[in-house]
């Protein structure tokens, strides 16, 4: 029998947390990580291969990953020796689920109170959960269970189903409602026809402030002219000398925007810095897991995984003090409430907020990389604004008049700055100021002209606003907001690219496949993959982590009705046979079809495939070059990420992947030491940077052409 150490073990997720929590609960406790889940649902067993006896009671059969054994088996004897165990994984459902199965692999009873969770990965924080444990939460275990054998029986069936009748790759319960999301917007964008109109201008300038003004109608409306002819008959009527016919001015207050749910700091950060979601958590996760501040590993922010917007009464309290003492008294606000009114907020957690309202971003500047600056800079000041007092402003409007015509002009001052103190760099401001005018001055315009306008149709989807549109209509939760956006990208149902109105941004566009995908979809199980459904679906799961619905009776009502759609569509739907290349396999002389990959890149492979096996790279995608390394031919390759390179066809016995060559600029990294190389941007724009990326982040701003 192993000897018990009286030391307490606390496991958490992640190893980089470790750290931080070593510090603060010191030599008296032992911290270990799991990191992430360490047990999952079989792919061998059950029906369809999902892991789940769905014929007698939905029963799991779970397995330890394999990548994990090693990590189960240290916390198992980590726990035999230790006094106690603690299991603080994160914060939400998956954390909950996670720390169940610890607790079932290692023996611990569900009746104690031993599980603990902290928003905010602080000294105070940390030290106040470990006094206040509970025992695990199994309705919320639970409403995650049935999210996994949801999406297993959806994801499984479905996508073996697709896979041998259109060769997709997948389908899913949340990844297939998003792609559904992107056609519609695609074929609103094909179906929309521009209406061109013309209106009538006149440019002004008076005591060195430039202002426009626009005909109005009859109504008061600015007018519209369906054709030119019209609009350059109404010029002919007006004169460039003008009077005032009235001045009227109007105070008015602006509001800031309330604090950050995941899916809010997503979109802003993909708007300001062109961040992909994904990459906005991994930096969110650093920073609440903890950074290095004056040799103290601290976590900067509350956990990034939350669809609430409310402050804890202690954080506001401390806030209002800051913004008193700093800004002064007129500056403090009021805590702004959410009208957020389709009930699928969860509000386990706070919104996202800085955990230290003193570490200020400057202060901490020099602790933080580039990319962590700017994700802080933003939570802290955002934070900050959400609760500062609202900005004043003063509305003027003019109408001019021009023989019959009346012309109409506006602008708009900022009499108080309120939460535009902290946040004016954050905030695009537009607001244009009026000379001083009277009733009844005279006013020559500078010209007066007919200008061309177009009617806007639909937008195409960017990586920000799809995540926006599956937040307002209840289609997945903060924590797989950025993996669908991933999956749909790597099956290759959706490419995201360059828009063609000719800025830099990047939108979603289905490819064939991906409408292929949509319509089998819609044609054979639109009951399931909708909007509606999937909204639906996570307002029971959200009954069940409350304890208000029985997750089998839940279960049992939809694999009723999904299991009959499955052999219906099984019987009926289509099968796409694979194109033939014209040539005969050289192994056993049956035709040679197109193939596809995880990742949709086409190869050429045997007609009689499982019994024949032969397969070569696609003709069409060879380059003019040998590999270096085995002298077969070089072919361009598509990767899981979706991007394109060149690599050996004799993968996977030569692994060669050509890359660029590097150019050194014989100038040594300020910050590391290391040598300066020139870069390409994604914008295809040369910069130097250092050479130790990502380890050291430094970009030399004086010969940066491109952008960060």
């Amino acid at each position: 029998m192993k000897e018990k150490n009286m030391k307490k073990l606390v496991i958490v997720e992640s190893p980089s947390k470790s750290t931080t929590l070593s510090k603060y609960l010191g030599s008296d406790y032992i911290i270990m990580s799991s990191k992430g889940h360490v047990r999952d649902l079989s792919t061998f067993t059950g029906k369809g291969r999902t892991g789940i006896d769905i014929d007698n009671g939905f029963k799991p059969m779970y397995v330890v990953l394999k990548d994990k054994k090693e990590t189960v088996k240290a916390l198992k004897d980590a726990a035999a020796k230790a006094s106690n165990v603690i299991l603080a994984t994160d914060p939400d459902r998956e954390g909950e689920a996670i720390s169940w199965h610890l607790a079932d692999l290692l023996g611990l009873d569900l009746k104690e109170q031993n599980r603990v969770t902290f928003n905010e990965i602080t000294k105070d924080a940390v030290l106040t959960a470990i006094e206040h444990p509970r025992v695990v939460d199994m309705d919320l275990v639970r409403s995650q269970e049935n999210r996994r054998f949801l999406d297993r029986i959806i994801g499984f069936q479905l996508s073996s189903l697709l896979k041998r009748k259109i060769r997709s790759q997948s389908a899913g319960r949340v990844q297939s409602v998003a792609l559904k999301l992107i056609v519609d917007r695609e074929n609103e964008v094909n179906a929309f026809i521009p209406r061109h109109y013309f209106k009538v201008q006149a440019k002004f300038e008076k005591s060195k402030i430039a202002f426009d003004a626009y005909l109005l109608n009859e109504k008061g409306k600015e007018a519209e002219f369906d054709t030119e002819e019209e609009a350059l008959k109404q010029l002919e009527t007006l004169t460039k000398e003008m009077s005032v016919l009235d001045v009227t001015s109007k105070k008015g207050n602006r509001q800031s925007k309330l604090p950050l749910t995941t899916s809010a700091l997503q979109q802003e950060m993909a708007t300001k810095y062109n961040f992909q979601a994904k990459k906005t958590m991994r930096i969110a996760q650093k920073l609440y897991e903890g950074v290095k501040v004056n040799g103290e590993a601290i976590g900067l922010i509350t956990y990034m995984r939350t669809d609430s917007t409310r402050l804890s009464p202690q954080f506001i309290e401390q806030a209002f003090e800051y913004i008193e003492n700093e800004f002064g008294s007129e500056y403090k606000g009021f805590v702004k409430k959410s009208k957020q009114e389709d009930g699928n907020v969860q509000d386990a957690h706070e919104a996202i907020r800085m955990s230290t309202i003193s570490l200020t971003p400057d202060s901490i500047r020099n602790e933080l990389t580039a990319e962590e600056f700017k994700v802080y800079n933003f939570i802290y000041y955002r934070t900050l604004a959400s609760l500062m007092a609202n900005s004043k402003t003063l509305t003027t409007q003019v109408r001019l008049k021009s023989n019959d015509g009346v012309f109409f002009a506006s602008g708009v001052v900022v009499t108080f700055d309120g939460y535009l103190k902290v946040y004016s760099a954050f905030e695009s401001n537009k607001d244009k100021a009026l000379p001083l005018l009277k009733e009844n001055d005279a006013i020559k315009a500078q010209s007066i002209e007919k200008t061309n306008h177009s009617t806007k149709g639909p937008s195409r989807f960017t990586e920000a606003a799809l995540i926006k549109e599956m937040e307002l209509n209840g289609i997945g939760r903060p924590s797989t907001y950025a993996s669908i956006v991933e999956t749909i990208s790597t099956r290759g149902y959706v490419e995201y690219v360059t828009n063609e109105d000719g800025s830099k941004t990047k939108v979603f566009k289905p490819t064939a496949q991906g409408f292929l995908t949509d319509e089998k979809l819609r044609e054979h199980f639109d009951d399931f993959i909708n909007v509606k459904y999937t909204a639906t679906l996570e307002k029971e799961l959200d009954d069940i982590a409350e304890g208000n619905l029985n997750p089998l009776t839940s279960l049992e009502n939809f694999y009723e009705k999904f299991s009959g759609l499955m052999k219906k569509a099984d019987a009926e739907m289509e099968k796409i046979e694979p194109e033939k290349t014209g040539d005969l396999c050289p192994k056993c002389g049956l035709p040679l079809v197109y193939r596809f990959t995880k990742t949709n890149e086409r190869f050429v492979g045997c007609s009689g495939y499982p019994d024949c096996d032969y397969s070569t790279y696609d003709k069409e995608t060879l380059t003019d070059e040998l590999c270096p390394d085995c002298g077969h031919p070089l072919i361009k390759r598509r990767a899981r990420t979706g991007k394109y390179f060149v690599g050996c066809s004799n993968y996977p016995t030569c692994t060669y992947i050509k890359r660029k060559p590097v150019v050194f600029t014989g100038r040594i990294c300020p910050e590391c030491g290391s040598q300066l190389v020139m870069r390409k941007s994604r914008y295809g724009k040369d910069f130097e940077a250092c050479s130790a990326f990502p380890k050291c982040r430094y970009i030399n701003k004086e010969k940066n052409k491109g952008e960060e």
